[in-house]
């Protein structure tokens, strides 16, 4: 039984061929295309290029040449429907499964497919060619749009008392016609009604370019009429899993690393019409994660420009807080506001692109910039409401899925709100006057500081811990004594302090003999001091800090690892080695 070519496509416009051959061939970028040395003959100098935006490879020294499914197959040897299975899997698709079901879905898509390709094309060739519709041309020309753009996105107009619904029906049923969301039965009349009749309608397409729905714009100023519809959600089309253009723009994604997001049609194709074409709107809800992670398939930088008015703004704040999830190391999310009624279509129209650019690479704002910036404005200068924005963005940072991500805005977050108050731990000047390290010495401290890594911190303060607490924690070896750590220094600094509890002698850090020069190190750069100087005395609160520490640098080691195994598994692919790394981020969740 075959695949459907929708299932297909799907598959292939989710990976870029790039993608999967790299986790076979080390590909070099060169231009438009990649190289490498070829997987099928062995070479010194490169001959196998990969083109993403033709969807193919080709190997100079071997003739071969193919898609992503040729190319799997070929280099593991593997039957066409395994590779289908096993690049699904690489897509996070759920696996085709053939049965009467799909049979009949398949056939449905079809029917579905055919009707809006002759509904798409039928009213974008009606508003080209027939004189009588004067009005949606007048409109069309009023917002400086040309017979050019008109053409690239497909645009149509459907008349006030249309009747394409009757030829449809001597091909189709009419619960088929109802199912595609073009039409709907008026119960008082006892007829099919045309949704968007007396609109400029707009094809939405799937990834692969086939329209799936429409979005529509009332041309008169109706004001008991929406300003625009979409399609209602159908079996074929979900509002929150598509995205207007994308079909267009994802083909730019190996010229172009960012991608503007816009809230209506008419910013995309304003934004075309003046050169800028990977650009991409959402379909009237709320920004969700599946668009956000479509587009991370393709672009590096997602850069969110709303309406520069009140709601324009609420939707930003929105998908702010829905997009920050997903946030990985090598992506980005911006947002950029344009001035007070503008939207990216009046902007651009007025000012040009070039102005347009400039204005984005100056006003732009990442994600967590704009989070923060927007509570901060909600937040008075008092306790109470510090702490309520506090709560706030330790609440939006625990929902990034992305531990290292998560990690840093929660810094950012906290180090902004430390810069609100500055001398909340200072007495009154009247008191004593605060003696301070000079410009010099405080540059010194800080470079200092920043050549050590994140686990030598950790690792200098557990040993911190252990200096200051030798009689608790000899009565509690059993807690320090598996620890491992990763710097040779401190681990024979650690092995030493080890020994020196095991020998069940009463000792001081003078009895450790360690020299005093990483004894003062030590002690000025341990991050823990702090916290130990307010607990003193509470053997719960050190053996809870000790645990924290411990639960720290086992995640070093197993982030370590997993970052090995995940090297080592875009090599070989092997089942074996997936399932280790299975088990470690099983562990670190734990963890």
């Amino acid at each position: 039984m075959k695949y459907p070519k929708e299932y297909l496509d799907e598959i292939k416009t989710r990976l870029k061929v790039s993608t999967v051959v790299s986790k076979t061939v080390s590909l070099k970028k060169r231009g438009k295309e990649f190289v490498g040395l070829s997987p099928f003959k062995n070479e010194k100098t490169p001959s196998f290029t990969v083109n993403d935006e033709k969807e193919f490879y080709h190997c100079f020294a071997t003739s071969e040449h193919g898609n992503i499914f040729d190319f799997v197959m070929k280099i593991q040897n593997l039957k066409f429907g395994e590779a289908v299975k096993h690049l699904a899997q690489l897509a996070g698709m759920q696996p085709y499964m053939f049965s009467k079901q799909d049979e009949e879905r398949e056939k449905k898509w079809k029917e579905y497919q055919s009707i809006f390709t002759q509904y798409v094309d039928f009213y974008h060739n009606e508003l080209l060619k027939n004189e009588g519709y004067s009005i949606a041309r007048d409109y069309l020309k009023n917002r400086s749009l040309t017979k050019e753009e008109v053409k690239k996105f497909k645009i149509g107009y459907i008349e006030k008392n249309p009747n394409f619904f009757e030829k449809l029906k001597n091909n189709y049923s009419e619960q088929t016609l109802v199912e595609t969301g073009l039409f709907y039965l008026d119960e008082k009349k006892k007829i099919y009604v045309e949704r968007f009749r007396g609109r400029l309608i707009f094809p939405i397409n799937n990834i692969s370019g086939q329209p799936i729905a429409l979005g529509g714009r009332i041309i008169e100023k109706v004001d008991y009429l929406a300003k625009y519809i979409n399609s209602p959600e159908t079996n074929f089309f979900k509002k929150g899993s598509n995205l207007y253009n994308l079909n267009l723009a994802r083909k730019l994604s190996n010229q172009i690393d960012h991608i503007y997001l816009v809230e209506g049609y008419m910013d995309v194709v304003g934004l075309s019409k003046n050169g800028i074409d990977n650009v991409v709107a959402n379909l009237g809800t709320s920004l969700t994660d599946k668009q956000i992670l479509t587009l991370n398939q393709f672009f590096d930088d997602i850069i969110i420009c709303f309406d520069g008015d009140e709601s324009g703004y609420k939707a930003a704040l929105r998908a702010a807080e829905n997009s920050i999830k997903e946030l990985k190391p090598e992506k980005q999310i911006s947002f950029l506001f344009l001035p007070d009624k503008e939207d990216p279509d009046s902007y651009i129209n007025k000012n040009g692109k070039a102005n347009f650019i400039d204005f984005t690479k100056q006003s732009k704002l990442s994600v967590h910039q704009f989070i923060f910036s927007h509570y901060k404005k909600q937040t008075e200068n008092n306790p109470s409401s510090l702490a309520i924005f506090e709560k706030k963005l330790r609440s939006i940072a625990s929902t990034i899925k992305d531990d290292f991500i998560k990690k840093y805005v929660l810094e950012y977050f906290l180090e902004k709100i430390a810069e609100l108050t500055p001398h909340s731990n200072q007495n009154k000047k009247n008191f004593f006057v605060k003696r301070t390290k000079s410009l010099d010495a405080t540059k010194k401290h800080f470079n200092e500081s920043q050549s050590l890594t994140g686990v030598e911190l950790k690792e200098f303060s557990l040993l911190y811990l252990l200096m200051n607490n030798l009689n608790l924690l000899q009565a509690n070896i059993h807690l320090i004594e598996n620890i491992k750590l990763f710097t040779e220094i401190n681990k024979k600094i650690f092995e030493l302090i080890i020994v020196k509890l095991k020998s069940a002698e009463q000792i001081t850090i003078k009895d450790l003999e360690l020299d005093d020069q990483l004894l003062e190190k030590i002690n000025k750069f341990a991050p823990i001091k702090h916290i130990l100087k307010n607990q003193a005395d509470d053997d719960q609160k050190t053996i809870e800090l000790l645990e924290d520490i411990t639960r720290d640098l086992i995640n070093y080691d197993l982030e370590f690892r997993i970052q090995e195994l995940e090297s080592k598994f875009s090599v070989d692919m092997s089942e074996t080695t997936f399932n280790e790394l299975k088990e470690l981020k099983k562990k670190q969740n734990l963890n």
